[in-house]
Order: C-alpha cells, then structure tokens, then sequence
C-alpha cells in the first residue's frame, strides 16, 4: 500500500484519514484519536498531506512536516465543491485529498511558532481592548440614568467619573458600583498596554517590522501583525493579490462580458483589514490638514 496523497479532516479529539495512490485509487480510511495521531504517521512513508486551514492545523502541519510529510493548508470554502455527499468527516476527508492535488488550489501558507505567538499577543489584546470599550459603555449608560451624560471617549471616563463620585447624591451602594467597575476599567486598561509594550518589544526586534513601519499609516501594531500573519510575502505574485487576500479589492459580479465592481469584498483577516483601514484613515485626515506647497 504506497500512498502518495492524504486528506486529514481535524477536530478536537477525533480525526479522520483518507489516502490514495499514484492512481487516485483511495487505500486508507481511517480514524484516528488525537493521542495516537503522531505514533501512526511516523510508521508511514511520507507523502503529500492537505489539511483545511482550521483551530490547531499550523501546529500539526509543522509536526507533520518534521516528519519528512509535504503538509499544504487550504481554506474550507475552497474544500467543500469537491465534497460529494452529504457532509460527514469520510467525506470532508476525501474531499480534502481531493482538493490538495488540483494545480489551481489556493494554499495557505504555515506558521511558524514564533508567527502564532505573536497573532496570540494580538488576539488577547483585542479581546482586552473590546472588553474594556464594553465596560466603558456599560459606565456611560449606567450614569445617564442618573442624569450624567459622558461624552465618548475612554479619557473623558479617567477624568470625570472620579469627580462624579465625590456628590452626595450618589452615595451609597451605586457609587460602591461605579467604584468597582471603575476598578476594572483600569485593570483592563493596563493590561492593554502591558501587551502594547510586548508588542513593540517584538517590533523593536524584527528588521522587517520596523520597515513596514516606516509607511505612512502603519505602525507597530499594524506591522507586527502583517509579519504575523503572512510571514513570507513571496507566496504571493504580486501586491494585489496580498490585497484580494486581505479582502481589500473590489467584489465582483460581472457576466455576458459587462463588469461590474462593487465595495470591498471584505474577505479574509477582519483584524488586519480594520488596522489597514484606520492607518489609511488617518494619512488622509493629516494630509488633509498639511499645507500644500508649490
């Protein structure tokens, strides 16, 4: 039994593999518990594996690859035309296999591990940062019902809500309340920028970081998190395809010859194309701003 092709359909703990031959012919359906996924791979001949770009596959295609296997991840929207019944992890296997061989698939590149830690420094500051806009609000409604209306801005809270706090009117158990939510605005503040600093300890640290930074509206965050995610830009032909890939060209619906071209497709990574948008964003609004010189 030669395999040259496999399919892996990942999951938490069960998994589940599809392999052929030079022919095409399929040789192997197997399913897999997670713990012996390592010990059957190493007894097998290496040959070319596809994966779904999916929770755990960078870590497993790097493992897989040590191994001697040539490991290629593909999206799972370019996976499933080729699934031909009803879905089931046979099937999105097969399918996976399927898909790795055909010359025209799109793959996405591996991370390595220095890659993910850093997209992982990125992910929890945005959580951070989203709880903390959500404590803000939850603040600013709960004062407007006591007739205080805050403006916007986490800054206006740092500064006035103390202020707010010391009137006798809102002694008691709500200013108990504000105290306490106040308390942990600022625990999530901190913890922004304890990771901020991580992040531009990394930056300070990658040459090509630093140079993506030297663009007008990309900074630290937007660079190390380009760098991040798409490690070696050379697995794209050209800059517009790095620009369909962020989701950042315009969506197509043209037919019978007519084009025709609409707003962004807004595919791909959303965090990296908010950053891109607001670095933008804020070029044009100090442009706007710059004297023009003849």
């Amino acid at each position: 039994m030669k395999i040259t092709t496999a399919g892996i359909d990942l999951a938490k703990n069960v998994f589940q593999v599809h392999g052929v031959d030079a022919q095409g012919k399929a040789v192997l359906r197997k399913k897999l518990d997670r713990s012996k996924m390592t010990e059957y791979f190493v007894k097998l001949a290496p040959c070319l594996i596809g994966m779904e770009a999916c929770g755990s596959t960078h870590y497993w295609a790097r493992k897989l690859a040590a191994m001697g296997y040539t490991v290629k991840l593909m999206a799972p929207q370019f996976v499933k035309p080729y699934v031909k019944t009803n879905k089931n992890d046979a099937a999105d296997a097969e399918a996976i296999c399927e898909a790795v061989t055909r010359p025209n698939m799109r793959f996405v590149p591996i991370k390595t591990d220095e890659q993910q830690a850093v997209l992982s420094l990125h992910r929890v500051r945005q959580g951070f940062v989203r709880a903390r806009t959500a404590q803000a609000n939850q603040i600013r409604g709960l004062l407007s019902e006591f007739g205080e209306i805050m403006p916007q801005g986490i800054a206006h809270i740092a500064r006035r809500l103390p202020e707010i706090m010391e009137k006798q009117d809102l002694l008691g158990t709500f200013h108990d309340l504000l105290q306490r939510l106040y308390d942990h605005l600022k625990e999530l503040d901190k913890q922004v920028d304890e990771l901020d600093a991580k992040i531009q300890q990394w930056h300070k640290a990658s040459d090509a970081s630093k140079k993506l930074a030297e663009i007008p509206g990309i900074g630290p965050i937007t660079a190390t998190a380009l760098m991040a995610s798409i490690g070696d830009a050379k697995g794209f032909k050209s800059g517009r395809e790095l620009a369909a890939w962020l989701g950042l060209v315009p969506k197509q619906h043209s037919s019978g010859g007519k084009s025709v071209l609409m707003g962004i497709s807004k595919r791909g990574d959303t965090y990296l194309r908010t950053l891109l948008i607001h670095g933008a964003r804020a070029v044009i609004r100090f442009a706007e701003n710059k004297p023009v010189t003849s």
